[in-house]
């Protein structure tokens, strides 16, 4: 019988990888010699003329796909061979194979023959990999090179071109069928040919061929699943006809009409058979071995199929047969896997008709979906709630109240999508019923419908328990419930009535809740983005969406402006509301009120506002008061003026009650009052002048000379309360802050010499308040003064440099001991816990003070924090924050590592040397207290939290090692010379006092670079002798550090292996089974037990060609790694480096084939490469 060969190299050269990769640069696939002319190719001065390949047609998309394929169809007419060995050098190339296709008759072979030729495997005279399968009536045999890239084929690659070639390359796929159906689909010779081609690749060890070989099977099977419903359709279609032919003529007569419909009602069974047929052999060939397959790619386009295949044809395919597949992998380790489970689930459960067919698959895996909105990737959460608001909809009683109740607190999550998709879960479930807008406004009355929501939202709130989360919950109800929470006038009618028609008056809590509504209502109309926390940035909005913005804005305006000082007149004894209230008239247009005429109406707002800040004293009130001056005295607007001369009338009125009462008090003997009353009046007066000085310049009432000589007066007798001391502490520095920024541009010197001189004396006083009796003075005192640092450190004073000289102030080195001994002593020094038997509510107050308590730590440290990260107090500084990284993870955890990572940021190699140095003083603390005579103690409690601590900070360094190679190689530099420090002797034979320390740093070795672990390597070599002296157990740190540099080093295997430190024959098991992983091999693979068989000596012999290669490269990269990494290679190391390098060419033949095979199927990362994350847990 002839033989077919179709060379898809340039003329039969060589497999060269330079000249591989640039042949694929060029055109991606060379061109192939086809006895068929539809298509002629030339080049022209290194230009395409026109494509020659199928692979190049239908990857450039410039023709549509239907012509292609009818040229394809009319050229498998004329010659079925020749155009099917065209099909499946099209199906080769799409794997990004540039190999040898070459095809033999089945019939000229006898069977058992041919099974024995069933193999992958690797050429002994060539060097090349093969691989041989049926695609009956042939036998393939598909040869590529060795070295063929595992990681770049076409469905991988990225970009614009590559994600319209996966589309045209199903695209063609699907038109083929479809134009094949009503001719050649039938002729038991196309699709026999191509489901045992696209069978015998899925089975392959490599990558590619699986990949796109099972793409392509499942597309085909959803085009044929496509023809078999259309058959079906047509089946019954004719089946009515023939009775419907039967029933009208008599039952003795012979008919043409019916006889004719009666054939085809059978040809329409007999193709529905062999569609059957078909279908069979594409889910059991290639669905049930790939469905499970090690790459995620490709279980997720099982799936993804799969989802197709129930939604287009029900009826044979909704059954728990199918079913079972996606629920199984519901439980997949990659998201994008279960991502896929979820869409085909949302198909399914959106159609009312099939989820009566669900009972069994929503019992079994309901618990399952339900538990995925708390996914770890956001895209899986997201669309797991999307899930469950379909099954919601549409399958009765499916979710409990319990996992309802579960599911409505998603709606205060971060990740704004998922928070969405809850709010929709929540207002269709609890909070929108149908026939609300017409029921309700009878019963009512106007704002029937929307009151009867608003209290159903404000009772989920306080059932919700979470009352400092109202922006939140607005915020994800916002897209779906926006109508009626943009009803203001319902809901300030709702507060003003304060009863309804049927009597029902609403409670304190429920009008504290309805404010709070209505100011999150109003800062998301009038802001257009997320709160704080939900969202990186601020949303840039569209034009539709700026005008809804500005219409809501003057909705908001012409509403409370009117109605606004009502309220605050009703609850203006009531702290909490008034403080909410008063934050609304900073979303105001302002020009309302002049273009309006409605300056009554500001009057009257101004009237309640001076009314509030006379009668409470409660800060929140007070900051929301002087916000609300702040923002109308904008001198833009044309109130600004009135509203100017009501400020300056109210803050004379707040001075000239201060003025009294500090008199009083200085007038009395020894300057101290023990009046109760009178502390609380001092205390008020200062409370609410310092919350106007915070936004407004009081400096010409001259508050700084009172407040100071408070403080003055306080650090020499220590009598005042702290009810006066903590407000004058921040109106003196409030009032530096207007000094400093009122600075001009060239002030006299004199002026800053005063400015100087009076900021260096508040720093002390703040230094002595570091040790005040009172702890709130204390925190106080420091907040303050980190705050005072950073803003004197960075301060510009319009580019003056004279300024900046003078004012400039940085920490002494005993004020950073202070500032640093402060924290340790007021944020990580533990408090013993008195054990008390506490009632429920007691708990609840101690859990309360417990959190404020931490909250206050929080913020010390983050003051704290900031001089470290903007330079103003030493880097070295963080060392003792971070020890406290893992014990106090749960805390600060974030505030470290935040801290580490910016300042990581600011300079790579001093954030590296902090870390050491961190490890290195616990090292000497713990060796410390351990007795000298029985040695280091490894399963101490001490020791293991350094380790973990290590590896914790190895952590944080991520999967970018490229981007951090200069920063773990300082570690380990700085780590070796600390172990050794201190080893009497040249020789290294003596034991090092801290030679435990090599375990510590031994967690940083996963994180270096193969090159650069040899140069650690070489490095450590300067200080040990050879041969090791490890008789004892004193000397195991050194070498499991070794163990920790040489793991997967080609180079040093065959050493480790002769000390008897490592087992050769270990390693090749390790590269098997690795080798085995990454080509995604079954076990229950034919080809994967063939491919296991072969003898490791005669691969050794196929790849003896590529170990020079692979040396080379490794070489180059070391000298590339000692240009950027001076610090760890010296003048002699570099030497040395290159002898060991010498002795490891002298290995076995079996230890090559071993190093070579690790080569091919382990990326080498180089200095210009990253190595990928792969996180395959749930």
């Amino acid at each position: 019988m002839p033989s077919y060969a179709y060379d898809l190299l340039l003329k039969k050269k060589k497999f060269k990888l330079r000249e591989k990769r640039k042949v694929r640069e060029q055109r991606e696939n060379v061109r192939r010699n086809s006895s068929s002319s539809r298509r002629v190719s030339r080049l022209q001065n290194g230009e395409v003329v026109e494509a020659v390949t199928l692979f190049e047609v239908v990857s450039m998309g410039k023709q549509a796909m239907q012509s292609v394929v009818d040229d394809w169809v009319e050229a498998y007419k004329q010659d079925r061979n020749v155009a099917l060995l065209d099909l499946i050098n099209f199906f080769i190339q799409c794997s990004g194979c540039q190999g040898m296709v070459t095809a033999e008759m089945f019939q000229s072979l006898q069977k058992n023959d041919v099974m024995q030729k069933m193999t992958e495997n690797f050429d002994e005279e060539t060097g090349l990999q093969y691989k041989k399968f049926v695609a009956y009536p042939w036998i393939l045999t598909v040869t590529w090179p060795v070295d063929m890239d595992n990681e770049d084929y076409p469905l991988i690659r990225t970009g614009p071109y590559w994600k319209k070639f996966k589309a045209n390359f199903c695209e063609f796929i699907a038109v083929l069928v479809q134009q094949c159906q009503c001719s050649i689909l039938y002729d038991s010779y196309l699709m026999d040919t191509i489901i045992s081609l696209l069978t015998g690749l899925a089975d392959s060890m490599v990558r590619a061929f699986r990949h796109t070989s099972t793409l392509a099977a499942m597309k085909l099977l959803t085009a044929v699943v496509s023809v078999h419903l259309n058959l079906d359709v047509n089946k019954h279609n004719a089946q009515r006809l023939y009775e419907v032919e039967k029933r009208r003529i008599s039952g003795k007569r012979t008919n043409y009409r019916l006889d004719q419909l009666e054939r085809k009602r059978k040809e329409y069974e007999h193709k529905l058979l062999e569609i059957q047929n078909m279908m069979n052999a594409i889910f059991k060939g290639t669905f049930l071995n790939r469905y499970r397959d090690v790459i995620p790619e490709i279980r997720a386009t099982c799936i993804e199929e799969i989802g197709s295949w129930i939604k287009t044809y029900p009826d044979a395919f909704l059954n728990d047969s199918y079913l079972k597949y996606i629920g199984w992998m519901l439980y997949d380790k990659q998201a994008e896997v279960r991502l896929k489970c979820l869409l085909g689930l949302q198909g399914i459960y959106s159609r009312k008709e099939l989820v009566s067919r669900m009972d069994l698959f929503t019992s079994r895996f309901k618990d399952r979906i339900v538990s995925m909105p708390l996914d770890k990737d956001h895209e899986v959460a997201v669309q797991a709630m999307k899930l469950l608001m379909l099954m919601s909809q549409n399958c009765e009683d499916v979710l409990s109240a319990e996992d309802c109740e579960t599911l409505y607190q998603f709606v205060y999550t971060t990740h704004r999508p998922l928070a969405v998709a809850a709010g929709e879960f929540l207002y269709k479930r609890l909070l929108s019923h149908e026939g609300d807008e017409e029921i309700q406004p009878k019963r009512g009355g106007k704002f029937g419908a929307s009151t009867d929501q608003l209290k159903r939202l404000i009772r989920f709130f306080l059932e919700s328990e979470l009352h400092k989360h109202v922006a939140y919950l607005i915020d994800s109800l916002w897209d779906w419930a926006g109508k009626f929470l943009k009803d203001w006038e319902c809901m300030t009618a709702l507060l003003l009535k304060n009863a309804e028609e049927d009597g029902e008056e609403l409670s304190d809590a429920h009008e504290s809740v309805l404010i709070e509504i209505i100011l999150a209502t109003v800062r998301e109309a009038a802001e257009g983005h997320p709160p704080v926390g939900r969202g990186a940035a601020k949303k840039i909005l569209s034009v539709k969406e700026k005008k809804i913005q500005l219409e809501d804005c003057m909705k908001i305006t012409e509403h409370f402006i009117m109605v606004l000082p009502q309220l605050l007149a009703k609850y203006s004894t009531d702290a909490q509301k008034v403080a909410n209230l008063l934050q609304i008239p900073q979303y105001y247009d302002l020009d309302v009120y002049s273009t309006g005429h409605l300056e009554k109406h500001l009057d009257a707002l101004l009237r309640e506002v001076k009314d509030i800040v006379t009668k409470h004293s409660d800060i929140s009130v007070l900051e929301a008061s002087s916000r609300t001056y702040y923002v109308l005295c904008n001198e833009e607007i044309a109130i600004s003026s009135q509203v100017d001369c009501a400020r300056t009338q109210l803050i004379d009125e707040l001075m000239g009650q201060l003025n009294q009462l500090l008199d009083g008090f200085w007038q009395k003997e020894e300057g101290f009052c023990t009046d109760a009353g009178e502390i609380s009046r001092m205390h008020s007066a200062l409370r609410r002048v310092a919350a106007f000085h915070n936004a407004h310049n009081l400096t010409k009432w001259n508050l700084y000379d009172k407040t100071l000589r408070l403080l003055v007066f306080e650090m020499e007798h220590g009598s005042l309360p702290v009810l006066m001391i903590l407000p004058a502490l921040q109106c003196t520095y409030f009032s530096l802050l207007w000094q400093l920024a009122a600075i001009s541009e060239n002030p006299p010197k004199e002026t800053l010499f005063a400015l100087g001189r009076e900021l260096r004396r508040f720093c002390q006083i703040c230094m002595r308040f570091l040790h005040h009796k009172e702890k709130d003075v204390r925190e106080k005192a420091f907040m303050i003064l980190c705050d005072w640092l950073l803003i004197l450190s960075h301060q510009d004073s319009n580019n003056n440099e004279e300024a900046v000289g003078l004012l400039d102030y940085l920490p002494s080195t005993p004020l950073q001991e202070k500032l640093l001994l402060f924290i340790q002593e007021h944020v990580f020094m533990e408090e013993e816990e008195e054990s008390k038997d506490l009632t429920e509510d007691e708990e609840r107050q101690d859990e309360s003070c417990k959190l404020d308590d931490l909250h206050k730590k929080r913020s010390l440290l983050a003051a704290y924090c900031k001089l470290i990260v903007y330079n103003v107090v030493e880097m070295t500084a963080a060392a003792e924050i971070y020890k406290h990284y893992v014990k106090t993870y749960n805390d600060f955890g974030d505030i470290i590592k935040e801290t580490l990572s910016r300042t990581r940021h600011n300079n790579k190699i001093q954030s590296a040397k902090t870390l050491i140095l961190c490890l290195q003083q616990l090292f000497q603390r713990h060796a410390e207290s351990q007795d000298s005579s029985s040695g280091m103690d490894f399963s101490s409690a001490s020791f293991t939290n350094m380790k973990e601590l290590a590896r914790r900070f190895s952590l944080t360094f991520g999967w970018d090692q490229v981007k951090s190679r200069e920063s773990v190689a300082m570690i380990h530099k700085e780590g070796i010379e600390f172990a050794f420090q201190g080893a009497t002797g040249v020789d290294g034979k003596c034991l090092p006092p801290n030679l435990s320390f090599l375990l510590i740093i031994s967690e940083f070795s996963n994180k270096l670079l193969k090159p650069d672990k040899r140069l650690v390597y070489a490095y450590l070599q300067r200080y040990i002798a050879e041969p090791l002296p490890c008789r004892g157990d004193e000397w195991q740190p050194l070498i499991w550090y070794r163990n920790s540099l040489l793991a997967n080093e080609d180079e040093e295997s065959s050493v480790l292996g002769g000390s008897g430190e490592w087992s050769p024959m270990g390693t090749s098991k390790m590269s098997s089974f690795k080798r085995k992983l990454s080509n995604g091999s079954l076990p229950d693979t034919s080809q994967t037990e063939a491919a296991s068989k072969a003898p490791a000596l005669q691969r050794a012999s196929q790849l003896a060609s590529a170990t020079g290669k692979s040396r080379k490269r490794l070489k180059s990269r070391e000298t590339h790694l000692q240009e950027h990494l001076p610090f760890l290679c010296p003048g002699g190391l570099r030497r040395r480096c290159c002898k060991d390098e010498i002795k490891t060419e002298d290995v076995s033949e079996e230890g090559q084939a071993e190093d070579v095979i690790e080569d091919v199927d382990v990326d080498v990362v180089g200095a210009d490469q990253v190595i990928p994350a792969r996180v395959f847990e749930l």
